[in-house]
């Protein structure tokens, strides 16, 4: 067959180069055209009779050759369904050994399952294709519930509490020493948040993040985006309860939380909390997030947003309860610690808390400082007005410090030692200058009301001596106190001067009311005698010595009466004391030696002269050391 149609195409093409050449003939001779036609004819007709005897022949050869074709693409179709076929059975031995020795593999496998199942989705003419789609189905939802399990397990393994120390080691070391410390730890922090440097813990061992990250992108990609959203933030979440745990902060319900009262809090131990809660773990919390969803088409700050939540919410609502708890003076220094911390952690607050989704955390921290700063601010004026009511009617018998004042003093210190807090509290829009003016003013209107609730004690006592004495040691001990504390700034020397003298006026009283009595009995002057009296009792200056007799009583009972009681009384102030001994002796010694030189011989002449000149005046200098001790 093949051979015939072979030299009948030859034939064919001979008797077209025939007829060309005849055509081209005629063209060059006209006369011939008539006899050229006829042969054309002829050579037409012989053509159409051989194509015609052979076209059973061709029909036959074409369907031969589409047989063959069609037999070769059955052939190409089942071994590409055998090909499938195979793929499926090494998949499936992948799939049921799960993803937890090979991960690239499994996830290659579950590529090559999913090119099976749109193979076969796309040529649905299979007779077996209802079957295999069915079986790679199973073996895709199995391998789903493998790198979910996997990634559960990994994230459980890996999310255990931080121990207090790994992230102590965290803080500057500046920073470190001052945790487990009470003492203005948030006036200490809010100094140093702009300069110090924190290290992001290891919460996760950086060598397993590209696992996770894998596990997270294929669980995505599966469609399985919340399974992972839930198994990451239940880790997460749980782990971090669990590390605040361990630092101090049990979880509390929103009632417990309610119930608790200020004084029952440890304020020291929530601002430590709060900051390595915004400054070291939170960091670690983000940087975690940011490593296994990179990349991945994952909503990071709602998933940071659900596993910090919870912890963060507790810590503030801790806050709140004193925030919004009675103003009372003794919450002052829980208000100005927290306020100083929150402050100081702004900022870490607006970059930690970033996003929508964080925004309702970002804003409850915001409110607490505000809250704090409001309470501390109506703290600090109402104080005042307590500080003058406090109507304690103590008396301190001896005319000692009164433990108000050391109170107060106290409280004070404590109000400085939060200066740079107080300082921000009172912040003005204008100037520092203004700032610490309006700290100024405050204080001194404290210490005022302060100042005149002591005079209010002052007035308790009967003898207005002793009154004296009080307050001169009330004061003298507030000017010490000032002049050697950081008050000194902000009160001022002239503050200082001032009350200085109010100290040496009231020593100046003290020696008037006490001392008048005594002084006048030695400043007798009598310029006429006794008409009952006898030449020999009357001296030169007409004094009699009946009447110095009188006098050297009054002045032995007068001094041994106010030795008996003044050396009950006290000066704890050495400096303080033997000056008002020395002013004492600096008077009276020269006014007694004066007396005994004037009328002293009179006494000694007479009997038992000892009976009425007691006291050498070196006696009295001695009696004198003994007052103000307190005996």
């Amino acid at each position: 067959m093949d051979q015939t149609g072979s030299g009948l195409d030859k034939r064919m093409e001979a008797l077209s180069l025939q007829a060309s050449a005849l055509r081209e003939a005629l063209q060059r001779s006209e006369e011939n055209t008539d006899s050229a036609v006829a042969a054309l004819d002829s050579f037409d007709r012989h053509i159409s009779a051989i194509d015609a005897s052979f076209r059973p022949a061709q029909v036959r050869a074409q369907a031969s050759t589409m047989a063959n074709e069609n037999i070769d693409r059955t052939i190409e179709a089942a071994e590409a369904i055998l090909a499938q076929f195979e793929i499926v059975r090494r998949a499936e031995a992948v799939i049921l050994r799960g993803p937890h020795e090979d991960l690239k593999s499994f996830q290659e496998a579950v590529d090559l399952l999913k090119g099976v199942f749109h193979f076969f989705s796309s040529n649905k003419n299979f007779k077996s294709c209802e079957g295999v789609l069915s079986q790679v189905n199973n073996l895709l939802t199995k391998s789903k519930l493998k790198i979910e399990e996997e990634f559960r397990q990994l994230m459980s393994t890996y999310s255990k509490a931080s121990e207090p120390a790994l992230l102590f080691d965290c803080l500057p070391k500046s920073l470190s020493a001052l945790e487990g410390t009470s003492q203005s730890v948030g006036e200490q922090l809010s100094k140093s948040f702009e300069s110090a440097t924190y290290r992001t813990p290891i919460l996760i061992p950086p060598r397993i993040f590209p696992l996770l990250h894998d596990i997270a992108h294929q669980l995505v990609q599966d469609g399985n985006q919340q399974s992972c959203y839930r198994i990451y933030r239940d880790a997460r979440s749980s782990a971090l309860e669990l590390s605040l745990q361990k630092l101090g902060i049990e979880k509390l319900t929103e009632d417990k939380i309610q119930q608790l009262e200020p004084s029952n809090m440890k304020i020291g131990t929530w601002t430590h909390i709060m900051h390595i809660t915004v400054k070291v773990l939170l960091a670690g919390e983000r940087k975690i997030c940011d490593h296994i969803f990179d990349g991945i088409t994952f909503n990071k700050d709602q998933c940071f947003a659900e596993v910090a939540g919870s912890s963060v919410m507790t810590l503030l609502s801790f806050g709140d309860v004193v925030a919004k708890s009675k103003r009372s003076h003794e919450n002052l220094f829980l208000l100005l610690e927290m306020y100083g911390l929150m402050h100081g952690l702004q900022s870490d607050v607006e970059v930690t808390f970033q996003g929508n989704f964080c925004s309702g955390m970002r804003e409850a921290a915001l409110n607490l400082t505000k809250s704090l700063a409001q309470a501390a601010q109506e703290t600090l004026l109402d104080l005042e007005v307590a500080v003058e009511k406090e109507n304690s009617k103590t008396i301190i018998q001896n005319g000692n410090i009164h433990p108000f004042t050391i109170e107060m003093m106290n409280y004070v210190k404590g109000l400085f030692d939060y200066q740079s807090t107080l300082k921000i509290l009172f912040q003005q829009p204008e100037s520092g200058s203004e700032t610490e003016s309006q700290l100024a003013i405050t204080t001194m209107k404290i210490m005022q009301a302060f100042l005149n609730n002591l005079n209010g004690k002052s007035k308790l006592y009967k003898d207005p001596a002793l009154s004296h004495i009080f307050l001169m040691n009330n004061l003298h001990y507030i000017v010490t106190f000032v002049r050697r504390s950081e008050s000194n700034d902000i009160l001022g020397g002239d503050w200082i001067q001032r009350h200085r003298k109010i100290v040496q006026q009231n020593a100046n009283q003290y020696k008037r009311v006490a001392w008048a009595k005594i002084f006048q009995v030695l400043s007798v002057q009598v310029t006429g005698g006794n008409s009952s009296s006898s030449p020999s009792d009357v001296s030169s200056t007409g004094v009699s010595r009946t009447m110095i007799k009188e006098r050297f009583k009054s002045f032995n009972m007068q001094f041994e009466e106010l030795h008996a009681k003044q050396s009950q009384w006290t000066i704890p102030d050495q400096e303080l004391r033997d000056e008002l001994r020395l002013a004492m002796a600096e008077v009276l010694l020269p006014a007694y030696r004066s007396f005994i030189s004037r009328f002293g011989y009179l006494i000694q002449r007479g009997k038992n002269p000892h009976k009425y000149i007691k006291y050498s005046p070196e006696e009295l200098d001695q009696m004198l050391g003994q007052f103000f001790l307190g005996q």
